[in-house]
């Protein structure tokens, strides 16, 4: 037995009729009017080669040709389909007629020629005088053999054979000539060279020395004049100058030693 129901103030309150809960419907997450990847209509305006939206892109690329036919829907357009009253079929309209009946003839040039007939006999008594048997003999005896050895050929049979090639002869003028041309602007440029080299006359070696002396004459009583100073004072910057006229005597000094030689040559290339 099952156990009565407990009375509740929440019963006393009719239960309301649920509503009817709407089953939701799928949805794609992709458009609905997605070009079809790898489609093959409408392609024989378009300058696809057999597929079109291979990629799958949303939207396919604009251009002169559409991919879009007049009619490449599913059915006509809407109101399409109505019949043409005026466009009904008439008599005769959809017989088809025949030419007129003429007599075959057949072509002269064509035809074969006809075949005996049982009562024609063949030409007896031809015979050929030819034997067959000696002929193909003097036959096999003449012929080329089909496997024959080519003997190789002689290079020293030949008539230019140990001659020196025209090409070769050619090639090497053209390096000797080049080898004169560069020893000719070497030969040149020496001679060049050497003439821009000279002897220095007496005079001008004398005016040299005289006016390397008067020089060293006036480093020379700068010099002492610095020593002076630098003994009382010994400052660093007097120190200094008294360095570089060192330097500069004892360079005017070689100078003139290279000057008193008996044959001095001047190179102006330099």
């Amino acid at each position: 037995m099952y156990a009565e129901e407990e009375e509740s103030i929440y019963k006393l309150i009719p239960p309301g009729e649920a509503a009817a809960r709407e089953r939701l419907k799928y949805k794609s997450v992709y458009p609905p009017d997605i070009p079809p990847t790898y489609s093959t209509f409408c392609l024989k305006t378009t300058s696809m080669p057999g597929v079109a939206n291979a990629p799958g892109d949303y939207q396919l690329p604009c251009g002169h040709h559409t991919n879009k036919g007049m009619t490449a829907t599913l059915g006509l357009p809407s109101g399409m389909e109505k019949a043409d009253p005026n466009r009904f079929t008439k008599k005769n309209t959809g017989t088809m007629k025949l030419p007129q009946k003429t007599k075959f003839d057949y072509m002269e040039a064509t035809r074969k020629a006809p075949i005996p007939k049982k009562d024609d006999k063949p030409i007896m008594g031809l015979s050929s005088g030819k034997n067959f048997i000696a002929a193909n003999a003097v036959e096999t005896v003449l012929a080329e053999p089909k496997n024959a050895r080519k003997e190789p050929k002689r290079y020293m049979d030949k008539k230019d054979y140990g001659k020196v090639p025209a090409y070769l002869t050619k090639h090497k003028d053209e390096i000797e000539e080049e080898y004169r041309i560069v020893k000719e602007m070497q030969e040149q440029e020496e001679e060049l060279r050497q003439r821009r080299k000279y002897l220095i006359p007496e005079e001008e070696r004398q005016q040299l020395i005289d006016a390397l002396k008067k020089k060293w004459d006036v480093l020379h009583h700068d010099y002492q004049a610095i020593i002076t100073k630098v003994t009382k004072v010994n400052p660093l910057g007097l120190k200094t100058m008294k360095e570089n006229l060192e330097k500069e005597m004892e360079q005017i000094e070689k100078d003139i030693d290279k000057l008193n030689k008996k044959y001095i040559f001047v190179d102006s290339t330099q």
